[in-house]
C-alpha cells in the first residue's frame, strides 16, 4: 500500500457509517502522509441519521474536515464524492504529479465497508458501465492492492481498491463486537450467540423492540438461548425426532443442534447467512416503524 503512494493524489478513507466514531485504523493517518483525505461513511441508509451533524462536528475536530456520508445503492449519493477529491487535489500540492491531467485517488479502510462497492458505484455512474472490481457480504474479497480503475472521464480519474485492514489491536472487547456485527470480522472468529447476544442487549438497551412483533414472542426478552429458540421454531428449523420413553416412542421437536444455527437462520435474506446482518437486519427493517434507525 505505501509503495503505491507515491502514484495517487489523494486518499478515500471508506468506514462503517454504524460505527463512524470508532473501529477505524489509526494507522492510516500515520502511514499515508500529508495527501488530501476524504472520509467516506458509507452504508448510510443503516445508520443513525439524526446524529449526522454532531459526527461530522466530533470528526472535524479530529481533524478530518472532508466527511462525505454514501449509500453505494443509491448513486445520488455518491455524487459528492469526485468533486471532493478534484477540489481538494486543486488546491494542495501534487508535488511529482504537479504535470499529470489525471486524477488518482486510493480507497483504504477496514474489512468489508464498501471500499470495491463505492468504486462500482462511481463507475456505473460516471461511465454507466459495470463492475470492476469483486464484491461480497463478507471481509478479505479483496485481496491485493489493484491496477488502477478508471471511474470517470471528466475528469480524468481512476481508483486504485486495496484489501481492508484491521488496527492491530482493537481497543476494548465491546468495540470487537460492534465490528463483528458490521461485518468487519469473520462472525465465527467470535460466536454467532456471543454477536446475537450482544445485538439484543443493544436493542433492548435502545427499546426497539420490533423484534418481539415481528418474530410473535411474547415479549421482549434477554435470554438469547430462550428468543432463539422461538425464532427456530416458528421459523420451522426444527427437526421432528422420536424419542423413545419408558412407556414407548413419542415425537417431539427438540431444540435446533446448536443455537449458533439458529441464529444464523434467524431472518432469512438478510444478507449471506451471517449472524451480525440478520440482527442488524431485524433492527433495522422492523424496528423503524417508531422513525428511529440502528446504531452501534
Amino acid at each position: 500500500m505505501q509503495s503505491s503512494l507515491k502514484l495517487v493524489d489523494c486518499i478515500i478513507e471508506v468506514h462503517d457509517a454504524r460505527i463512524p466514531l470508532s473501529g477505524r485504523n489509526p494507522l492510516f493517518q500515520e502511514t499515508l502522509g500529508l495527501k488530501p483525505h476524504v472520509l467516506v461513511l458509507n452504508k448510510m441508509d443503516l445508520a443513525d441519521l439524526k446524529e449526522q451533524q454532531k459526527i461530522i462536528q466530533h470528526l472535524e475536530g479530529e481533524g478530518l474536515k472532508n466527511v462525505v456520508f454514501t449509500n453505494c445503492l443509491q448513486d445520488e449519493k455518491v455524487k459528492q464524492i469526485i468533486p471532493t477529491v478534484t477540489g481538494l487535489v486543486g488546491s494542495s500540492c501534487r508535488y511529482h504529479r504537479g504535470e499529470s491531467l489525471e486524477y488518482c485517488a486510493m480507497v483504504i479502510g477496514i474489512p468489508n465497508v464498501g471500499k470495491s462497492s463505492l468504486i462500482n458505484a462511481l463507475r456505473r455512474q460516471h461511465l454507466r458501465k459495470g463492475k470492476a472490481t469483486r464484491v461480497g457480504g463478507e471481509p478479505g474479497i479483496t485481496r491485493a492492492v489493484m491496477s488502477r480503475i478508471q471511474v470517470c472521464e471528466r475528469p480524468l480519474m481512476f481508483l486504485l481498491d486495496t484489501p481492508g485492514v484491521l488496527a492491530p489491536r482493537i481497543e476494548s472487547v465491546e468495540m470487537g463486537l460492534k465490528l463483528a456485527l458490521c461485518g468487519t470480522v469473520l462472525d465465527h472468529l467470535v460466536g454467532e450467540e456471543t454477536l446475537a447476544d450482544y445485538l439484543l442487549y443493544t436493542l433492548n438497551r435502545h427499546q426497539l423492540f420490533g423484534y418481539v412483533r415481528h418474530y410473535g414472542l411474547g415479549g421482549a426478552c434477554d435470554d438469547i438461548a430462550s428468543v432463539l429458540k422461538q425464532v427456530a421454531v416458528r421459523l420451522g428449523k426444527t427437526q421432528k425426532v422420536k424419542v423413545l420413553t419408558g412407556t414407548g416412542e413419542k415425537w417431539g421437536h427438540p431444540p435446533p443442534a446448536g443455537l449458533g444455527e439458529a441464529a444464523d437462520r434467524a431472518a432469512p435474506g438478510a444478507g449471506g447467512g451471517h449472524c451480525g446482518h440478520v440482527w442488524l437486519f431485524w433492527a433495522h427493517r422492523f424496528c423503524r416503524g417508531a422513525g428511529s434507525r440502528f446504531s452501534l
